[in-house]
C-alpha cells in the first residue's frame, strides 16, 4: 500500500542500488588505493604560489581529481558540472564533497581543473597500468597500436572566414583598448562580414577576386590599427593597477593576433591572388586554435586538428597516447611506439599488432630487434608471415584482436569527448586528451572489479 505522503526521512541516505553508482564506487575504491596520483594533483594546484598555505581554502587535489574524471566521464559543461554536484548526492559523495559544504561555481571548476597538466595526468595513467598490473588485469604483454584524428573546436576554415575572424577579432580588442587609451582606428566588421558572405555565394573565381581583394584591404587596414595602437598602449600612464594590467594583456593579444592576421593575409594572397599551392604545414587554419594541424586521410576526408597515436593491450585499457605535431605517416611511428611501451613496462611486449599503415620491412626488423617476439601488421605489402610471426594462426589471431582497437577509439570518441577538444590551446588540448584517456581507464578497471 502506497502512503500518501512521505514518511520520516532518514538520517543517513540509503545507498543508490544503480550500475552507474556502483561504478562510480569502484572508480572510487581505485582512487583511495593510489595516494600518490592526488599528490601529483596537489603539486600542479600550487605550482607557482608563492604561498600555497593562505588564502581562501578552495577545492582539494583529491576534490578537483574526481571533478575532472566526472567531467569527462558524462560529458557536462562547467555550468552542468556544477548544477549536477549541487543536485545530485551520488556525485557529491563521489567528488567528496561533505552535506554542508558549498558546491564551487563553474568558473571556479573550471580554473582548478585547467590547473591539472597533461604531464600530471599522464603520471596518474601510469600508475593506474601498475594498479592493473598487479591485479592482474593488463600486464602489457599483447598490444594492439593504432592512429585517430581528434579535432580542435573551430569552424570550417576557409580564407575568407579567416580573414574576416581577423577584422572581428582586432577590432574587439581595439574598442576595449579605446575604453581606456584614446586610440585611432575605424570599424570595418559590417563590410567585412558583407564581402566574406559575397566570397561564400559567388559562382565562379572571377567573381571571387575582387571580393577577396577587397576584404584582404579591409584586413589589411585593421591589422594596421592594431600594429598602430600597440605603441600607444605600451607609452600609456595607468591610473591605476588594475588597468595597467588589462593594458598589458591587450599589449599581448594584439600582439598575437597581429601576427597571426598578417600571415592570413599572406597566405591568402599567395593562394587565392597569386595562385600559388600552399603546404598544409605553411597554414593556418585557425587564429584562435593557431596549433591546429591539417590531417589528411585517404578517401576519408580532412580534419582539422591533431594526429593521436594509441596503444592499448587486451583488457581495452589504454595503455599510451600520443599527440603528434603535424601529419606524420603511420610508418615513422611504430617504432616509437614499441620504445614507448618498452619504457613504460621495462620490457617490451611479447606481442604487438598494429594497422597497415605501419607496415615496412625496416619496422619490422627494428621492433624485432626491441625483443617483440611476434609483429603482425594488417596489412602484409610484401612481408612473409613467417617473418612476422611463428605461424598463421598466430598472424590470424592477432590480425583480428587489432580490430579491437577500432571500438575502445569509438568508445573513447562517443563517451568520453575524444572526437572534439572543447579547451583552448595546445597545452589545453593535450590535458583534454589524457583526461579523457583516464576517466576511460578507471571506468575499464572499475568494471573489471565489478566483474
Amino acid at each position: 500500500m502506497r502512503d500518501t505522503i512521505a514518511q520520516q526521512l532518514h538520517l543517513v541516505p540509503v545507498p543508490l542500488q544503480h550500475e552507474h553508482a556502483r561504478e562510480l564506487l569502484a572508480i572510487s575504491s581505485v582512487l583511495d588505493r593510489l595516494p600518490q596520483v592526488v599528490e601529483a594533483v596537489h603539486a600542479d594546484l600550487v605550482r607557482g604560489l608563492r604561498h600555497p598555505d593562505r588564502g581562501r581554502k578552495g577545492m582539494s587535489a583529491e576534490q578537483v581529481l574526481r571533478v575532472l574524471v566526472l567531467k569527462q566521464m558524462k560529458g557536462f559543461s562547467y555550468e552542468v558540472l556544477s548544477f549536477e554536484l549541487a543536485s545530485s548526492l551520488c556525485y557529491q559523495t563521489f567528488c567528496r564533497f561533505g552535506v554542508d559544504e558549498r558546491i564551487p561555481k563553474d568558473s571556479s571548476l573550471q580554473r582548478d581543473c585547467k590547473c591539472v597538466r597533461a604531464e600530471t595526468l599522464e603520471t596518474v595513467n601510469r600508475h593506474l597500468l601498475e594498479y592493473a598490473r598487479e591485479h592482474d588485469v593488463e600486464r602489457g604483454r599483447k598490444v594492439r597500436v593504432d592512429c585517430t584524428v581528434q579535432e580542435t573546436n573551430i569552424h570550417e576554415p576557409s580564407d575568407s572566414s579567416l580573414l574576416f575572424d581577423g577584422v572581428r577579432k582586432l577590432t574587439d580588442l581595439l574598442e576595449a583598448a579605446q575604453e581606456l587609451v584614446p586610440v585611432v582606428f575605424s570599424d570595418h566588421r559590417k563590410r567585412a562580414k558583407r564581402r566574406a558572405l559575397a566570397i561564400l555565394n559567388a559562382a565562379t573565381d572571377a567573381q571571387r577576386l575582387p571580393l577577396y581583394r577587397d576584404l584582404l584591404k579591409i584586413t589589411e587596414k585593421t591589422a594596421n590599427y592594431a600594429h598602430d595602437a600597440l605603441p600607444v598602449l605600451r607609452t600609456a600612464t595607468p591610473l591605476s593597477i588594475m588597468e595597467a594590467a588589462k593594458l598589458e594583456g591587450l599589449c599581448l593579444e594584439l600582439e598575437h593576433y597581429g601576427k597571426l592576421v598578417f600571415t592570413v593575409i599572406t597566405q591568402t594572397q599567395r593562394r587565392v591572388v597569386h595562385g600559388e599551392s600552399v603546404a598544409a604545414s605553411d597554414k593556418i587554419v585557425s587564429i584562435f586554435e593557431e596549433h591546429t594541424d591539417i590531417i589528411v586521410k585517404d578517401r576519408r576526408g580532412t580534419y582539422y586538428g591533431h594526429k593521436l597515436c594509441l596503444t592499448t593491450g587486451g583488457s581495452g585499457l589504454v595503455l599510451d597516447c600520443l599527440v603528434l605535431d603535424g601529419n606524420p605517416a603511420d610508418s615513422t611511428l611504430a617504432v616509437q611506439m614499441t620504445e614507448r611501451q618498452r619504457e613504460l613496462y621495462g620490457r617490451p611486449p611479447r606481442q604487438m599488432s598494429m594497422d597497415g599503415g605501419f607496415t615496412s620491412k625496416a619496422n619490422l626488423a627494428a621492433i624485432k630487434a626491441l625483443g617483440v617476439q611476434d609483429v603482425a601488421f594488417a596489412k602484409r605489402r610484401g612481408l612473409a608471415i613467417a617473418d612476422m610471426v611463428k605461424s598463421t594462426w598466430v598472424y590470424r589471431c592477432l590480425k583480428h584482436f587489432r580490430a579491437g582497437i577500432e571500438s575502445t577509439i569509438s568508445f573513447l570518441k562517443r563517451c568520453f569527448g575524444l572526437d572534439r577538444c572543447t579547451w583552448r590551446g595546445l597545452a589545453s588540448f593535450k590535458a583534454y586528451t589524457w583526461t579523457s584517456v583516464v576517466a576511460h581507464n578507471l571506468l575499464l578497471l572499475a568494471r573489471h572489479q565489478l566483474g
